[in-house]
């Protein structure tokens, strides 16, 4: 049986664009252009993975609302923001209000392709608790691959897929310096140097909320940056 992707946006090129992308790789597909809308349909059947935009009509930040009436649904339904809004603030908002990821519209659609499939996969693990799963241990820093989570001293620490990518490339080999490309190669996004700057300052604050001396994560000027034990 397919699964069920929903795809909330306003614009109808864009939309339809995901939705055959999405269709393309065996997905059933459903679209909607507006929050009330999309939470109608919702209220009857909740789709396998929500790719929700911020801007929604004459909702500014309806994403965001929507984003919070379907976690209070499902806490394992996987959400993504894909949008052209790409501050920080907004990154935050979306993750704190409980998103998986939150992506811009300027990456590739073989890479979010790729985040879909890798939420799926955090999916069926978290629905298979008692399978063991490949995690890694660096002192304080616990990796699930499997659940994409990433603890610090026993405390979530609440990364996108992408700075988990990132956290896991550097902690695999603590000490060894990663560069960007490298960075992106293990993320599997294309970013210019300032966006993987500010991934890194971002790491950086989610871990520091949980401890304020955390200083595992440092950067090799000129070179790049290496995870320190």
């Amino acid at each position: 049986m397919k699964r069920l992707v929903a795809i909330v946006e306003d614009e109808p090129a864009i939309r339809e664009n995901y939705a055959a992308a999405f269709a393309r790789e065996g997905y059933a597909v459903r679209t909607f252009a507006n929050r009330l809308e999309a939470m109608a349909a919702f209220a009857v059947r909740l789709p396998e993975l929500a790719v929700i935009d911020i801007s929604l009509q004459d909702e500014p930040e309806g994403g965001f609302e929507l984003c919070r009436q379907l976690r209070a649904l499902s806490q394992e339904l996987p959400i993504i923001f894909l949008t052209a809004r790409d501050s920080e603030l907004d990154a935050v908002s979306g993750l704190r209000l409980g998103a998986d990821d939150f992506l811009t519209k300027d990456l590739s659609l073989p890479h979010l392709i790729a985040r879909v499939n890798a939420l799926f996969r955090r999916v069926e693990a978290l629905r298979r608790p008692n399978v063991p799963t490949d995690v890694l241990r660096r002192g304080p820093l616990t990796l699930d691959t499997e659940r994409m989570q990433a603890q610090w001293d026993g405390h979530v620490v609440l990364l996108s897929l992408t700075e988990f990518w990132i956290v896991h490339a550097l902690a695999r080999h603590p000490g060894h310096v990663r560069n960007r490309q490298q960075l992106m190669d293990a993320a599997s996004v294309v970013l210019d140097d300032n966006t993987i700057t500010s991934q890194v300052k971002r790491i950086r604050r989610k871990f520091q909320a949980i401890d304020a001396n955390f200083d595992a994560l440092q950067t090799v000027y000129g070179m790049g940056y290496r995870w320190v034990e």
